[in-house]
């Protein structure tokens, strides 16, 4: 819980102005004003079969309707997620697979599938957030000046520092004064979160689930920490928090960099913080030896390489994808790639795209429902893949399971360094969108299964060249990601699981 002394929030002990606490709790109330906020408001929960992830790890999804069946306290997991982009479901599916390969009865409760101020707040939150991604990829002086220090509390305009940081970008994220806000805000899903039981085990994907479950008295929550790059909003005082990497979990151990003065802070408590390794879903981590193997077998046959493109949730990055599939399209004719491309659930991108390469339209075969790209993922398992594959869904967990389900017949992924950063495959990054990001493709690299972080379209190209044509990354990648999965780098889902329920997974 927020604690208040003197006047000020304090995160773990260390205190944020007086000023701040009034700008956080103004913000708060704003918001409260903006959507009619409800304080006395019950929510009457139910579950039901999820609609996408139902059959696919038997997921019950939490509605807010009290006619049906609720959640069960025993043997049961919930995993809170949201869209912000598609990184914070990405992990909640680690969640979910995981609590389901150990036996658990997995629950969703997604932020924006409960109508009300939960939906009202972060619909308006993501709108922004997806405005100023799009934006960042257009205008290279707003990425540079405005994206890259919200993003990571960085100043990008030499002898400013503190300064900038303080008055000419106000909230950056990885401040205290922004933790303190963003839990104020997050005091508004209380009611939501105050209708589960209290000590149900809560896994969470972005700090909001976790700051709402927590004001709302939930005391077993495990938030699956996003990105590499240490920032003050992913903390929540009262949970703990799942790290994926040494350098991650150093960094929010000792509060680095949290105070935009640059002071040394109390470090967070040993019992509020592990490290857990990359949230990777099991059937991705139980079948890394079989997959690693069928790529190097692919490439001794001379099969054409397949090649994944993925769009993330914000639909940025346009240009770089038309580039990329011009570049392919000799190879993909020359029977030397094939190239997939998910566009995950962005219509518009398809429209724009379509138009973009209406010379090669007879070489694009689509799948636009989860049942095709299912049937023809499944029915490349064993058989050469050939030719230019666009896959497009209506909703963000089918968008987003698709990349996962793909990527284990892949033998290159290309994408930004996102959450994808931390999957077990061979990765090209491309340029990153926003400065956080530039972190996971450093954790990529340096672990052996990534290239470094591509800045430019045409560094990108060299890479794919690279990796379409000879043999020694390909290799290099594959071996390393099977001795990663040996010391359990990719076990954060499991053991976020059993931070949560004390339950410990045997492979």
């Amino acid at each position: 819980m927020l604690q208040k002394k003197d006047g000020r929030y304090e995160v773990y002990g260390n205190p944020i102005t007086a000023g701040q606490t009034r700008a956080a709790e103004r913000w708060k109330d704003m918001l409260a004003r903006k959507f009619a906020y409800d304080p006395q408001e019950k929510f009457r929960l139910s579950t039901e079969a999820h609609p996408q992830g139902g059959e696919i790890f038997g997921l019950r999804n939490v509605l807010r309707d009290g006619t049906g069946r609720g959640v069960e306290r025993k043997n049961g997991v919930v995993v809170s997620t949201i869209r912000m982009g598609f990184g914070h479901y990405r992990i909640a599916i680690a969640g979910v697979s995981a609590a389901k390969a150990m036996g658990f009865t997995p629950y969703w409760l997604d932020l924006l599938g409960i109508p009300g101020i939960t939906t009202d707040v972060i619909d308006w939150c993501n709108t922004n957030y997806s405005r100023y991604s799009r934006i960042s990829q257009r205008f290279a002086w707003f990425d540079r000046f405005v994206w890259e220090s919200l993003t990571t509390g960085e100043p990008t305009l030499p002898g400013l520092n503190a300064l900038f940081n303080r008055w000419i970008v106000t909230w950056p994220w990885r401040f205290l004064k922004t933790q303190v806000k963003d839990y104020k805000m997050s005091e508004l899903f209380a009611n939501l979160y105050a209708a589960l039981p209290s000590d149900m085990p809560m896994l969470t994907s972005h700090m909001w689930n976790c700051m709402g479950a927590v004001a709302g008295g939930m005391t077993n929550v495990v938030d699956m920490m996003f990105d590499n790059w240490p920032m003050a909003f992913q903390l929540t005082e009262g949970a703990r928090h799942a790290v994926q990497s040494p350098s991650g979990y150093y960094g929010f151990r000792a509060m680095r960099g949290f105070d935009e003065w640059g002071r040394i802070l109390r470090a967070l408590p040993q019992e509020a913080i592990f490290y857990s390794g990359h949230h990777v879903d099991h059937e991705i981590v139980d079948n890394i030896e079989r997959d690693c193997s069928d790529r190097l077998r692919r490439m001794k046959n001379g099969e054409p390489r397949r090649f994944l493109l993925t769009m993330g949730g914000a639909g940025a990055q346009r240009e770089l994808f038309k580039a990329v599939i011009e570049h392919s399209m000799p190879m993909i004719r020359g029977d030397r790639i094939a190239l997939f491309i998910n566009l995950g659930d962005h219509k518009d991108n398809w429209r724009w795209l379509e138009a973009e390469l209406a010379q090669h339209r007879e070489s694009i075969t689509t799948h636009f429902t989860w049942e095709d790209t299912r049937h023809f993922a499944d029915s490349i398992r064993r058989k050469p893949a050939r030719g230019l594959h666009v896959f497009l869904h209506d909703n963000t967990f089918h968008a987003v399971y698709a990349t996962n389900y793909l990527m284990r017949l892949m033998d290159v992924m290309v994408t930004k360094p996102s959450e994808l950063a931390f999957y077990p495959v061979p990765k090209i990054f491309n340029a990153r969108v926003g400065g956080h990001e530039m972190w996971g493709a450093i954790r990529g690299a340096e672990i052996g299964d990534s290239t470094v972080e591509t800045r430019s379209i045409p560094q990108t190209l060299q890479a794919i060249d690279l990796l379409a044509e000879q043999d020694d990354l390909l290799t290099l990648f594959c071996e390393l990601i099977v001795k990663n999965k040996g010391i359990g780098l990719y076990d954060g889902a499991y053991k976020s699981v059993a931070l949560a329920t004390g339950r410990k997974f045997k492979r």
